[in-house]
């Protein structure tokens, strides 16, 4: 699968530098704003909220597009060649398509290594890393671990950490813009987790330590401040340690947040598509522990989580993994994980 998307990179490499020809004759609206090309809608979202007035952020891919298997246009090219910074995903995520891009838009300051190139992942908390060699027979296994970090809010927080900084090294003229509004961003994303009461009374940053170390419940319990959790930690709190089944390894870090546990998933290895074996086998497993909830995300086919269902009293969700829209607005990353929460609750109350 990860040869497949290596496929005619470099001949989309050479195909697009007539693109990138033509892009030099094209400029943005206003040469004094800053040209952030993101490689998804989320992480358009978060640097949108966080260069504010002082820039664009445009994404790649459109909300509905599965990133692992975008095809490289040239539409992108032009983009990139504009860029004055270029976020990605990473973790392998953008292999397939994310160097003839860049490649071909001639624009040395978004090439790896440099001031205009971020790789979002950097410091985020990462799941599922392989301890052991990664070889096709396991599937679309990153080596670098689960790439769909971020449905984890608290892996939000420290992407807008990352771009702020990144934003700050590029154009240190407005870091205090950048710095206040992370600061705004963290604090919105703060109550949102945890409710404005909880966050007025600890901060955000107590409250993360807290979950960090494993010691929230307990220490509201001790303090008597269960009461003033709310956010989404409030909403998913009782479906703690419910079992659910999804599609693809996407939903990993949202379940591992909330403490929720996927038992299995209808592909039988990661980007592998599900065989009347594998899809026998969750149906037992299905039955067998009583699990009521199929999740899965808008690209994938429902044939395999409907055959599945016919034959359990699961039910299908299916629920949006990335912002929607080519455009996202400043709170676009917190509608989507609002959306996830939401779908994931009424799933899970069966």
């Amino acid at each position: 699968m990860r040869l497949k998307k290596l496929f005619n990179i470099y001949g989309l490499t050479a195909a697009f530098g007539l693109f990138a020809i033509l892009a030099l004759t094209t400029a943005s609206a206003d040469a004094s704003d800053l040209n952030i090309v993101t490689t998804t809608t989320d992480l358009a979202s978060i640097a949108q909220y966080i260069v504010g007035d002082k820039g664009q952020a445009t994404p790649i891919c459109a909300g509905e597009d599965d990133p692992h298997f975008l095809e490289a246009a040239p539409s992108y090219v032009m983009r990139a060649r504009r860029a004055d910074l270029w976020i990605r995903v990473g973790m392998s995520l953008e292999i397939g398509w994310e160097r003839p891009v860049i490649d071909g838009s001639r624009n040395r300051n978004i090439r790896p290594g440099q001031p205009g190139h971020l790789d979002a992942s950097q410091n985020i908390l990462r799941i599922e890393v392989p301890t052991e060699r990664v070889t096709p027979a396991m599937g679309d296994v990153h080596p670098e671990g689960n790439p769909h970090y971020q449905t984890d809010p608290l892996n939000g927080r420290i992407v807008a950490e990352t771009i702020a900084e990144r934003l700050k090294r590029i154009a240190p003229e407005h870091s205090q813009t950048f710095q206040e509004n992370l600061e705004r961003f963290k604090n919105e994303l703060d109550e949102r987790t945890f409710g404005a009461e909880l966050v007025d009374e600890l901060g955000g940053d107590r409250l993360w330590a807290l979950v960090l170390n494993d010691n929230l419940d307990s220490y509201l319990a001790q303090n008597q401040l269960e009461d003033q959790l709310g956010g989404w930690k409030a909403k998913m709190r009782p479906h703690r340690g419910q079992k659910l089944v999804t599609y693809h390894k996407n939903w990993g870090y949202f379940a591992k947040r909330f403490g929720l546990e996927i038992v299995t998933e209808l592909e039988p290895k990661p980007g592998i598509p599900p065989s009347p074996t594998h899809l026998s086998s969750v149906v037992n497993t299905v039955n067998d522990q009583n699990i009521k909830a199929i999740i899965m995300a808008p690209f994938y086919s429902r044939r395999a989580a409907d055959f599945v269902a016919e034959r359990t009293e699961a039910s299908v969700y299916v629920c949006p993994l990335s912002v929607p829209g080519t455009e996202p607005g400043p709170n676009g990353y917190f509608e989507l994980i609002d959306t996830i929460a939401q779908t994931f609750s009424t799933a899970l109350e069966g």
